[in-house]
């Protein structure tokens, strides 16, 4: 009873955080941050577009609904947890979109065809709360038997996810970090404006982030109860594509 009664204590210290250091700083900055992202990520668009007419699937962190339109023949119900991204994402009024926590998704347990989660799992504070975000992607999925892999041809039978977090091996980039740098770190946004007589100011947020080493998506995805069917690295971030097996389910 006592582990269980700490634990609490750290989530809810974790939530807190997470909310300080997350939540409230997208609200802030969510119609600047929209401005800046506009394009689709190559993998991720790939990953929509091979998906059947009909498909059914939810976009977990969907910040200005970016995804939502990409393949115009499947369903994505998108939710996030900053409230203004939503209004955002929502803005045309021909698209699915709610308010969520990625904790808890509000959707029926083994009913959708897909889920994406793209720059969202690294933004939880502990190894405990990004295990149960997964997990909470994956319950959403149509469960699966074990696929079938030859050559990295994998018969999929069930639901699928793909899930992206910023890479710790970025030492080729401008930011530089690689192994043996801090995982968890604060990350400034700038938001540029200028004062009331025209002069120019600036004022920065700091957000919280969990830079994933190699092979810790993968490691994650496992002890929530996952399957990797793919997994690789882009453009700084490490993704996995991953399946919820029948054998794993509770």
């Amino acid at each position: 009873m006592a582990d269980v009664g700490q634990r609490d204590v750290e989530s809810k210290q974790a939530s807190v955080y997470e909310e300080q250091h997350v939540h409230e700083v997208y609200d802030q900055i969510a119609s600047h941050f929209s401005s800046t992202r506009y394009k689709p990520w190559p993998i991720v668009e790939q990953f929509l577009k091979a998906l059947p007419d009909g498909s059914v699937g939810i976009d977990v962190g969907c910040g200005n609904g970016k995804y939502l339109a990409v393949n115009p023949n499947i369903l994505v119900l998108a939710s996030d947890r900053s409230e203004n991204l939503v209004k955002i994402a929502s803005r045309d009024g021909q698209r699915n979109a709610l308010i969520a926590n990625s904790l808890s998704l509000p959707h029926r347990n083994s009913t959708l065809d897909f889920a994406i989660s793209i720059a969202v799992i690294h933004h939880l504070s502990t190894n405990v709360r990004r295990v149960q975000a997964i997990n909470s992607v994956l319950l959403t999925l149509r469960c699966t038997s074990l696929p079938l892999c030859r050559s990295g041809n994998c018969i999929i039978d069930g639901g699928r996810a793909l899930i992206f977090v910023w890479a710790l091996e970025q030492r080729d980039s401008r930011r530089g970090w690689g192994v043996g740098d801090d995982q968890d770190i604060m990350v400034p946004w700038v938001r540029k404006g200028t004062h009331s007589d025209g002069t120019p100011k600036a004022q920065t947020f700091n957000r919280y982030y969990h830079l994933y080493r190699q092979g810790e998506l993968e490691h994650d995805i496992t002890e929530a109860g996952g399957f990797v069917i793919q997994s690789g690295y882009e453009k700084d971030n490490w993704w996995a594509v991953a399946v919820s097996p029948r054998s794993e389910r509770v």
